[in-house]
């Protein structure tokens, strides 16, 4: 089984070129179920592969597998290499058992497509990306698969090409998925480049770029506080603030939703926005030796965590809350890693992949029936027409809000309380304040999209904003109706995980963290204790605000209370800081974007169409001349070819007798 592992991430590799290659000319049904096929057993696989690291000791649960020497040069190398211990076990049952899930969801969902072979294409080239990443063994190998999620992110979110917008039925911005999906790779390669740094510092200092020798050399070579070990993980940071949406990066994430609702549970919540948590975590040996790095991790993390969800809290397209959230949760993860709190960093990571995944699917199963319409202030009363998808929304909208026994519950106290525990109080309370708010935002969509009385009529016809013929969606008139099968049983199993997936992980008075003695060989951290009481007491404050934030919720949305509306007049600026979310993006339109383009166009040059073709063409006319040239000598006459001769012989002739 050792010598397995490359086939986790082959497998999808080769559903991808399969469909790449001939795809199109595959019955559509072929197509689609080959993608689901690769991606399952890629899952079959990884869970063997799981239940063969479990059967060895618990200090020797690591399976190595090399394939061959990648790069040699001198006395650095670097190999296509698999690395299997626990951290990367969880990360691989992530990638491919939700993977799987969201593939088979797809095969409904996307039913209308034309380009049905280049979609499914993409989501198996993304998770074999993915897993390249999580089970690399050296750094090089990582980076490898890091670029590779951002240029399926890419091709993914700008799968509607030809579309100028998504947007149904609202007043906001409509969003392009040409122009979402270039800032998506931009806002990326900004991150990307300090990642790309802080690995070749790590080549510099260490020589070397696989994990074990990095590691090993770190701790023998430095101690706490190195600037240069602070350096580096700032560095690496900071390609994690660009993959995993972190403040000041995180702007291109709700963007990202202009892509297929499939997408946005596959790489916005399941798996790529994931990928700097992971390497963080993967990192720790580095980053605990580098407190203020690590201090810098858990102040970004809770920062981002709270302006997240005050953005959340109003807007309107479903999407776009789920969406937000996703970055809020994601600070929550950083907060946990920034407290040397690793194995409850990974735990959320976990539980999220569940409940957002199920959000965004049951959300796509709204659009799917409400003919693209996503705003929740023209939905309402869906309760009555879905109710396998009201019922599995409720269970992901729970496990969210951190309601107690739900997945979310168990993950979001063990940051909470790790957070309170290492003395951090100021941010742990911000985090408890973003628990509210993450209940009231949730419970805000719950009510607004299936609860109370529908704001839409029978047949009322809505008109999708671009009906190109590639496109699937045109005029219709409403009749919402129960997603198929092939998409609601998706919804039923990430429902199932979301209720109960957290049971692994109790806190101490409830029991035994099995999920934290599953990773404890991985960062081997000494358990903190904390006193019953104190423990009995923060789980009652979690608790609280998750409920306080539902009550409000409810107050707020059921009937027709008024109160949203008094508070947004009796406090505009505060409305408008959060509808316009920090104007950061109109910040980075001004100082970024329009200097770039005033540079472009005062500079600009027609470099294809002057210099690459005119390169190219002056190329084409040498060789034409010298070749007409050159044909001038073999005119065939028996006379010319003898006089060619005599002078070469006399040539070399004369070489020789003039050598000293």
């Amino acid at each position: 089984m050792s010598q397995m592992l490359w086939l986790i991430p082959a497998l999808p590799l080769v559903g991808a070129i399969i469909n790449g290659a001939i795809g199109k000319r595959l019955p559509r049904a072929m197509s689609a179920w080959l993608a689901v096929l690769m991606v399952t057993a890629s899952f079959g696989v990884s869970v063997l592969a799981v239940l063969n690291l479990v059967a060895l000791p618990e200090d020797a649960r690591v399976i190595h597998e090399t394939l061959y020497q990648w790069v040699g040069v001198g006395s650095f190398s670097a190999n296509v290499a698999f690395w299997l211990d626990p951290l990367s076990a969880v990360m691989i049952l992530v990638v491919t058992g939700v993977g799987a899930l969201i593939h088979i969801y797809s095969v409904g969902y996307m039913a209308h497509e034309e380009d049905y072979a280049r979609f499914f294409a993409a989501m198996n080239l993304f998770a074999f990306a993915m897993l390249t990443l999580v089970l690399a063994d050296n750094y090089l190998l990582m980076y490898l698969g890091w670029e590779g999620v951002g240029v399926c992110s890419y091709l993914l979110i700008g799968f509607w090409f030809n579309r100028d917008s998504v947007a149904v039925g609202t007043d906001e911005k409509f969003l392009s998925p040409r122009s979402s999906a270039t800032k998506a790779f931009v806002v990326n390669r900004i991150g990307d480049f300090g990642f790309m740094l802080g690995v070749i510092l790590m080549f510099w200092t260490f020589g070397s770029l696989a994990f074990e020798d990095v590691f090993q050399g770190a701790e023998t070579m430095f101690q706490v506080g190195a600037p240069v070990i602070t350096i580096m993980t700032l560095l690496l940071f900071m390609g994690a603030t660009g993959k995993s949406a972190q403040v000041p990066l995180y702007i291109w994430l709700p963007d990202a939703m202009a892509g297929p609702t499939p997408v946005s549970a596959l790489i916005h919540a399941a798996t790529m926005v994931t990928a700097g948590v992971y390497m963080v975590a993967r990192s720790h040996v580095l980053y605990e030796l580098a407190p203020t790095t690590l201090a810098v991790v858990a102040v970004i993390g809770t920062l981002t965590a709270f302006i997240a969800a005050t953005i959340a809290l109003v807007q309107n397209d479903l999407k776009r809350v789920l969406a937000f959230s996703t970055v809020s949760q994601l600070g929550y993860m950083f907060f946990a890693l920034g407290v040397s709190a690793f194995s409850a960093g990974i735990f959320h990571l976990m539980t999220h992949a569940f409940f957002k995944a199920l959000l965004f699917l049951a959300a796509g199963a709204v659009m799917h029936a409400m003919n693209e319409m996503i705003d929740m202030r023209r939905l309402g009363g869906l309760r009555k027409y879905m109710p396998i998808t009201f019922a599995t929304f409720l269970v992901g909208a729970l496990a969210l809000s951190g309601f107690p026994l739900f997945s979310g519950f168990f993950s979001k106290d063990e940051i909470l309380a790790k957070g309170f525990a290492h003395g951090e109080v100021g941010l742990w309370a911000v985090s408890v304040v973003t628990a509210l708010m993450t209940a009231f935002y949730t419970f805000r969509a719950v009510i607004l999209t299936f609860g109370g009385k529908p704001r839409w009529k029978e047949g009322e016809i809505v008109t999708a904003q671009d009906e190109d013929e590639h496109s699937g969606h045109g005029a219709r008139g409403l009749h919402p109706h129960e997603a198929p099968p092939v998409m609601w049983v998706p919804l039923a199993v990430l429902a199932v995980l979301a209720a109960f997936g957290g049971f692994i992980g109790l806190p101490h008075v409830l029991g035994t963290n099995y999920f934290d003695q599953f990773l404890e060989p991985v960062f081997q951290q000494p358990h903190v204790e904390i006193s019953e009481t104190l423990e009995w007491t923060l789980i009652a404050i979690s608790t609280a605000a998750a409920l306080v934030g539902m009550f409000i919720a409810f107050r707020f949305y059921r009937g027709s209370s008024t109160a949203p509306a008094r508070l947004t007049s009796y406090y505009p600026w505060l409305y408008n800081l959060w509808v316009n979310k920090y104007w950061v993006d109109q910040f980075y339109d001004f100082a970024v974007a329009r200097p770039g383009r005033w540079l472009a166009n005062a500079f600009w040059v027609d470099v294809d169409g002057r210099i690459i073709n005119g390169i190219a063409d002056g190329l084409g006319r040498t060789f034409k001349n010298v070749g007409q040239s050159l044909r001038s000598l073999h005119a065939g006459y028996m006379r010319g070819y003898a006089l060619a001769m005599l002078i070469g012989i006399v040539v070399v002739i004369a070489i020789v007798v003039m050598r000293p």
